[in-house]
């Protein structure tokens, strides 16, 4: 099987990247960061996500862009919550984590290279999200192009990258619907932005509210609600 480098926080998109991947005929390697997150759960997300769904091997990377701060997820700041559809698309807010995307890439850019491997996938979407400038389709195609230019494989002819976003231009329902084709369990999944110590999603973050709007266009139940209404 072909290796590839598989981007999981834990979250539903990139739980269904995963699935893909691996529907693809890919053998993921998933790569996860602990980079200064207001909360843990999200790591212990990813690694019941890539235990459940079979993974050659899971990395955490420790980096800490809580020294940068800049951020509600990264700094003491609080996080919005019941915000509209129109307020969500009308400015970049302060969930936003400066150059993440480009942080976390370069590390999958590393590995690999390391591994051979000539894919990485990542979990971006530029429909149904809170208008972060690193989820757009020109950011992706920017890093590629980079990304050939800046590795040995690369120059050498022996790796031709290629960044995979296979939800990029899907609503949040039908990434939800592709991923329980796949068989996904949405119940292992962490969307929230500020969950209690439990990891029981607060509903009111922008990820919450986006998260149930897909499930409720999706015409089925977020089967993680039902995890803590029925631990």
């Amino acid at each position: 099987m072909t290796p590839a480098v598989v981007l999981l926080s834990g979250g539903l998109d990139s739980t269904t990247v995963l699935a893909i991947a691996k529907d693809q005929g890919f053998a993921p390697h998933a790569l996860s960061f602990r980079y200064g997150q207001r909360h843990g759960c999200e790591l212990d997300a990813a690694a019941r996500v890539a235990a459940q769904l079979g993974v050659v091997e899971h990395v955490i990377a420790d980096i800490d862009l809580r020294r940068f701060g800049g951020s509600a997820l990264t700094a003491d700041i609080a996080v919005p919550k019941g915000r509209s559809a129109e307020e969500m698309d009308s400015a970049i807010p302060v969930t936003y984590v400066p150059a993440r995307n480009t942080v976390f890439l370069s590390f999958a850019l590393a590995w690999a290279e390391t591994l051979g491997a000539s894919d990485i996938f990542i979990g971006v979407n530029a429909l149904d999200y809170s208008g972060y400038p690193d989820c757009r389709p020109e950011y992706i195609a920017a890093y590629e192009q980079m990304a050939n230019l800046a590795t040995v494989a690369g120059v050498e002819g022996r790796q031709r990258l290629r960044i995979h976003t296979p939800l990029i231009d899907l609503t949040k329902a039908r990434i939800i619907q592709r991923g329980l084709a796949l068989g996904v369990d949405y119940a292992l999944t962490s969307s929230c932005y500020d969950p209690d110590a439990h990891g029981r999603p607060c509903g009111g973050c922008d990820s919450c509210l986006l998260r149930a709007k897909g499930f409720a266009e999706a015409g089925v139940a977020d089967p993680l609600l039902n995890r803590f209404e029925n631990p």
